[in-house]
C-alpha cells in the first residue's frame, strides 16, 4: 500500500540520496527510513509529496532494480 504524505509530516527524518546520483542535478529520489516504512521523495521538490511504502515493498523494488541493472 502506498500513501502520499506532506513533507512537513516527515521533516524530522534523515534523507539519503543514492551514491549513483551525480551533482549535475538530474532526476533523483531521496529515501528515509521510518518505523516499518520507507519514505520516498523527489530530491528537487523536497516540500512536495512523499510516498510511503512498506519495508518489504521497498526491498522488493531495490532487488528488482539491482537485477535489471546487473543484466
Amino acid at each position: 500500500m502506498n500513501d502520499a504524505e506532506s513533507s512537513t509530516a516527515v521533516s524530522d527524518l534523515t534523507w539519503y540520496k543514492s551514491s549513483y546520483s551525480g551533482t549535475e542535478g538530474g532526476q533523483c529520489l531521496e529515501v528515509a527510513a521510518g518505523t516499518g516504512v520507507v519514505y520516498v521523495r523527489d530530491s528537487k521538490a523536497v516540500a512536495g509529496p512523499v510516498v510511503r511504502v512498506s519495508r518489504e515493498a521497498w526491498s522488493g523494488f531495490v532487488g528488482s532494480a539491482s537485477s535489471v541493472r546487473g543484466a
